[in-house]
């Protein structure tokens, strides 16, 4: 048996996280191979390594750091949860702060998506979302309705059903998944449409093959569409004006229930609650949120449900039960959190300065475009940023700048700003408290990363 000190030193922690922390994503070939880099502290849009080196904090944790790092109120509202009531079980009881977050949540999502079942997170909330369009369309006599439509790009999630309507090419792994359940519309990224067309022939397209895809599986087939408003981990992909509306209109017209995944859109990204109303006019079936619900201090998901959908359910069932849950979902501590978290942002005006500074972060962005050959596409909204490579490239030099998002990563690292990598793209999404002056720091950097990666680039 081997024992371990009472004080590990940083060389200790590093061979333990080598050796004995399997990471999310990890290469085989990588296993105990990889040294991650080990953060020590936060506060507000900045983290630290254990060397004490600060860096901005380009992905905002995971999509998820809203109000910033190091807010003592919120560990003190943590705090006096963890004393008054640190668990109580969902099947049994409720709790002060899961009731009033039921009510909170109700209040701010849009139409009549007034029913919420909490989760652990965004992966649980996906697979709460289908599980009930698949639980509701049984009950209520459609037993074939069973293929959930999804996106190529689509990230959903790492359980069973939300990585099986997950669509993006490098989750085509070894992993089972229910490939009887899914179908995958064509990707909807207006940079990849053909020279020529309009936006407006785009969507036209985009909204062809949700049809096509209909008529050739029959509506008494399909359960449900999934869809982020932004295709965030996919590459920010922003789909074309009216794609939502219409898509939601046809899902209505076929008994298809829509479901909008707002894990990475929802509180503040896009400077609003919700996305799927304020900004893309759509009133879903249901909502899935997690990430900036608590802004990452605290693991939470929840599942929103419209009354339509619990009058269906209700109307069918009689002494059905719903056979869904989860032994933390509903923590009280979690739930504390996202109601702290909540007031802070309502306090301190957050939504509205996400919508003020937005001109601002993107215009940077975009400038980045206009200077740099390498640069083929720099798109996004709100908050949430993407920059890819130019894919029209020979394929020797496109070959060479694949790894363009791990290349500027690292270039910008080095100056102290972190991104995140996607082959020929790199992310990012701030904390959403970051300032004007803060954002151009952060471009300026990004910049400087663009030289320095031009110099072996010949347009």
């Amino acid at each position: 048996m081997t024992t371990t000190p009472n004080t590990p030193t940083g060389a200790d922690l590093t061979a333990w996280d080598r050796d004995h922390h399997l990471h999310p994503w990890e290469a085989l070939e990588d296993w105990q191979n990889e040294e991650y880099m080990r953060v020590s502290g936060a506060r507000g849009i900045h983290v630290w390594d254990d060397s004490g080196k600060r860096y901005m904090d380009g992905p905002g944790g995971m999509w998820c750091v809203q109000i910033g790092y190091g807010r003592k109120e919120m560990a003190d509202a943590i705090a006096r949860q963890v004393m008054d009531m640190p668990y109580a079980s969902p099947w049994s009881f409720t709790s002060g702060p899961a009731a009033e977050l039921a009510g909170r949540l109700a209040a701010m999502a849009p139409g009549d998506l007034n029913t919420v079942h909490f989760t652990t997170g965004g992966s649980t909330a996906v697979d709460t979302a289908i599980r009930t369009a698949l639980f509701m369309h049984e009950i209520a006599g459609n037993p074939d309705k069973t293929i959930v439509i999804s996106r190529e790009k689509a990230y959903h999630g790492s359980t069973y059903l939300a990585s099986t309507v997950t669509g993006k090419e490098r989750f085509k792994t070894k992993f089972q998944k229910a490939d009887d359940l899914v179908r995958f519309l064509p990707d909807v990224n207006p940079y990849r449409r053909p020279e020529g067309m309009s936006l407006e022939d785009w969507c036209d397209a985009k909204v062809a093959d949700l049809e096509a895809l209909i008529a050739a599986e029959g509506a008494g087939r399909i359960a449900a569409f999934i869809a982020e408003p932004i295709l965030c981990s996919g590459g920010v992909i922003v789909p074309p004006p009216g794609y939502h509306r219409r898509t939601a209109e046809i899902c209505c017209a076929n008994d298809i229930l829509y479901i909008s995944d707002e894990v990475v859109t929802g509180f503040g990204r896009l400077g609003h609650w919700f996305a799927s109303e304020e900004v893309f006019d759509i009133v879903p079936d249901m909502i899935t949120c997690a990430k900036g619900l608590t802004s990452g201090y605290i693991p939470l998901g929840a599942c929103i449900i419209s009354d339509r959908v619990m009058q269906r359910m209700a109307d069918a069932g009689g002494k059905e039960v719903f056979y869904n849950g989860y032994t933390y979902a509903a923590h009280p501590v979690g739930c504390a959190a996202a109601l702290k978290n909540i007031e802070i942002m309502e306090r301190e005006d957050i939504l509205g300065h996400v919508r003020r500074v937005t001109p601002k972060f993107q215009g940077r962005m975009q400038a980045l475009q206009d200077e740099f050959p390498i640069v083929g596409d720099a798109r996004g909204m709100g908050l949430l940023g993407c920059l890819e490579c130019r894919p029209d490239l020979g394929q020797e030099d496109y070959a060479r700048h694949l790894q363009f998002g791990a290349k500027l990563d690292r270039a910008c690292e080095e100056m102290g700003l972190l991104l995140r990598p996607f082959g020929n793209m790199a992310v990012f999404s701030p904390p959403l408290v970051i300032t004007e002056a803060q954002i151009d720091e952060m471009f300026d950097i990004m910049r400087k990363g663009l030289v320095k990666l031009s110099r072996d680039y010949d347009a």
